[in-house]
């Protein structure tokens, strides 16, 4: 059993269950999926500011947080029982690109060349870690949800804006894997 929870689940498996949840949250509660609105609850619950954003029944979408409360658990259970000890699989074509910036260490899940409290301290760190945060930050607040909330909730629910937002972020993401990133990685 232990096996079937370590491979890849194919997509036709992990696709409909991460379907399903949006019609369950909907059915069994009224509620939207979405992670970036978490970090709103916890700012208007733990600060104490007079900002009119936080300035809402934070507890009423509480069960919110406990969702991802759940996603750090897992992860960190699966981290950490579920791991396997052999290197990640990275296509060929990718280690040679990635070997041309001096990332050859694929033993972690982010290769330890670029994610490291060391490389924080140089402009290529900085600019993947400090910069890449906060314009991940302000997108997630600019579009009004995240990748998760609009491509599997909104897209569900047939709304327009999430249809936009979606492709924003895969065109967004393809320029960034394929025209920004090898500049910064060339730092």
């Amino acid at each position: 059993m232990l096996d079937i929870i370590k491979e890849p689940w194919p997509w036709y498996v992990a696709g409909p269950l991460i379907g399903l949840t949006v019609p369950a949250l909907l059915i069994l509660g009224n509620k939207s999926f979405g992670i970036s609105s978490s970090l709103r609850h916890i700012c208007a619950a733990c600060i104490p500011a007079n900002v009119s954003f936080f300035k809402y029944d934070w507890k009423k979408e509480s069960w919110n947080l406990f969702f991802v409360l759940g996603i750090f658990f897992g992860g960190m259970i699966a981290a950490h029982l579920l791991m396997i000890p052999e290197e990640i699989t990275v296509n060929p074509n990718l280690k040679a690109e990635l070997a041309t910036y001096g990332i050859t260490d694929y033993s972690n899940l982010v290769p330890t060349q670029l994610i490291n409290f060391e490389s924080l301290l140089t402009l290529k760190g900085f600019i993947l870690m400090v910069v890449g945060g906060f314009l991940v930050g302000f997108g997630t607040r600019y579009a009004g949800g995240c990748t998760s909330g609009h491509a599997i909730m909104g897209l569900s629910n047939l709304q327009w804006p999430s249809l936009v937002a979606t492709i924003c972020f895969m065109i967004g993401g393809f320029l960034m894997a394929n025209v920004i990133l090898p500049i910064i990685l060339s730092l």
